[in-house]
């Protein structure tokens, strides 16, 4: 991918132009856009960002297209306002109850046992696996491969390099229903925007707040969202699990909504403000007063009521997260334990009750691990853990697509107005097959 940029100051550093990466997270509650740069070390600047309240996501799927591309212009249009970046290609996050993961294995029988086992042995590899036959209207999104056998020999993380004739790979294999991919192309699309690459949200997120030994020691991942709780296993530096809860942080404001008889805007500003999930951590003398509708008295509520509510849901929710992690087999191999992320983690008492639940050591992840610079700390809250990794998730296949690609002749963009920022203008680096599908569809549609 190459980046043309222009500085209307020229003390100012101009931004390189080949480091520039745009995470588009849309999400059931909010949609936010993050403009991040790669450094020298392999760390993330990130230069701007824009959030808009979603209005079109549903569990984290797209349930009403216009309303979601008004909600992705708006964030959007203040990223670009304060990164200084023309947007125009973007990495975007796919959850949903319709995301699931099968394991597979794969072989493939070499010619000739003096070449060395190649990259392009490794794609092949992976291609056969893109080719499997799936259930009327889901296709794979992601083919991840977990360990190598080269001749039998087992365990093998990187077979590049190595001499052999049978090369054979386990693969974790995360499918999605094509309908729902289709609706999030075609609103990033109808938004203006090009899509470089749909990436499954716990991945992004796993990106942004693990580290490598904690992925080689064994951990799992709980992004707790709006409408989904999502799951990622690692032990031994691989992805051994993948999983989304159709359950999240709207679920319990509306659990305190019905339970507490009040109006919705009103049960989520309580679950922020005074929500915990352990109702003993609460006093029993302690209330919140909410006001009451025009001409009536306000309304007193317990906040050990609140909490007892909020608990019920998320033991709901740590139940479903732990029948996940003892059905991939890690239980007891996952040495980290359990790091809790996304905006339902910022609850009170969250922790304890994860440990209580499962008697797993957990943390919360913060998406800071990897981020040098930042224009607010207020990005360093874990609702943007998935945003910050669609960013780093699209430096991945960056230096391919740069070596890949001839260098682009410089061109200016002039602009009425100054800016803070110099302009950045983005191109497009390329696209998996799963999205090449998806694409091909959306504009046989068009036509």
């Amino acid at each position: 991918m190459t980046h043309n940029t222009t500085s209307q100051n020229q003390s100012e550093q101009p931004i390189d132009q080949s480091d520039i990466i745009v995470g588009l997270d849309i999400g059931t509650t909010k949609i936010a856009c993050l403009v991040g740069r790669r450094t020298e070390n392999n760390k993330v600047d990130l230069l701007g960002y824009g959030i808009s309240e979603s209005l079109g996501v549903n569990r984290g799927v797209v349930s009403n297209i216009e309303k979601t591309v008004t909600s992705i212009r708006t964030a959007i249009t203040e990223a670009e306002k304060n990164s200084g970046v023309e947007i125009k290609v973007v990495n975007v996050g796919i959850a949903g109850q319709h995301i699931s993961s099968i394991q597979h294995r794969g072989l493939l029988t070499r010619n000739n046992l003096e070449d060395e086992i190649s990259k392009s042995d490794i794609e092949a590899l992976i291609n056969d696996m893109t080719k499997l036959s799936m259930n009327p209207g889901e296709q794979i999104i992601h083919v991840l491969p977990q360990e190598y056998t080269v001749d039998n020999e087992q365990g093998i993380k990187d077979p590049v390099g190595m001499s052999g004739i049978r090369l054979e790979a386990n693969f974790h294999i995360i499918t999605g229903h094509v309908a729902a991919a289709r609706n999030i192309y075609r609103c990033v699309t109808k938004a203006g925007l090009q899509v470089d690459n749909l990436v499954l949200e716990p991945l992004a997120s796993s990106e942004a707040v693990l580290t490598e030994e904690e992925k080689e020691a064994g951990i799992a991942l709980v992004d707790i969202g709006g409408g989904t709780t999502d799951i990622a296993i690692f032990q031994d530096g691989i992805i051994r699990h993948t999983a989304v809860i159709p359950f999240g942080g709207n679920a319990i404001t509306d659990d305190i909504k019905q339970g507490c008889t009040i109006m919705r805007y009103q049960a989520e500003m309580l679950k922020k403000k005074f929500g915990s999930a352990l109702s003993l951590e609460m006093k029993d003398n302690d209330v919140a007063v909410i006001p009451g509708l025009k001409g009536r008295e306000p309304k007193e509520i317990k906040l050990t009521t609140l909490a007892s509510i909020i608990q019920a849901r998320m033991e709901e929710i740590i139940e479903h997260v732990y029948f996940e992690i003892k059905s991939s087999g890690f239980e007891k191999k996952l040495i980290g334990g359990i790091v809790i992320t996304g905006g339902g983690s910022q609850m009170k008492h969250i922790t304890q009750l994860f440990q209580y639940v499962t008697g797993m050591d957990c943390r919360i992840g913060y998406p800071n691990e990897h981020v040098s610079k930042s224009p607010n700390k207020e990005l360093f809250l874990p609702m943007f853990s998935t945003g910050i990794g669609l960013v780093m998730k699209g430096f991945e296949g960056h230096s391919t697509h740069v070596s890949e690609s001839k260098p682009a002749e410089k061109e200016v963009k002039t602009i009425e107005k100054p800016i803070e920022q110099p302009i950045v203008k983005q191109e497009k680096r390329g696209m998996t097959a799963f999205l090449n599908a998806v694409r091909d569809w959306f504009e046989t549609e068009e036509e």
